[in-house]
């Protein structure tokens, strides 16, 4: 069982958060990822204020265990 159970909106943008850092992080020098970087900032922000993380006895300091299990279910390789 998994300790925390996030909303499946949570784990995909946490998702979406990590192609988008690996696509920034494999990105040539000189390439332009002013694109790749807003994303990740409009990501930041959206997976910051979440509502989940508004509920008594929420913590972000979960994001770990967030971030594992949206690799767990896949979400974070390109197709």
């Amino acid at each position: 069982m998994e300790p925390f159970r996030f909303p499946d909106d949570l784990l995909a943008l946490q998702a979406g958060w990590l192609r988008t850092y690996e696509a920034l992080a494999q990105a040539p020098a000189g390439a332009g990822t002013t694109s790749l970087r807003r994303r990740l900032i409009l990501l930041s922000g959206l997976l910051h204020t979440h509502p989940y993380w508004a509920a008594p006895g929420r913590s972000r300091a979960a994001g770990p265990e967030l971030r594992r299990q949206a690799r767990a279910r896949g979400w974070t390789t390109a197709a």
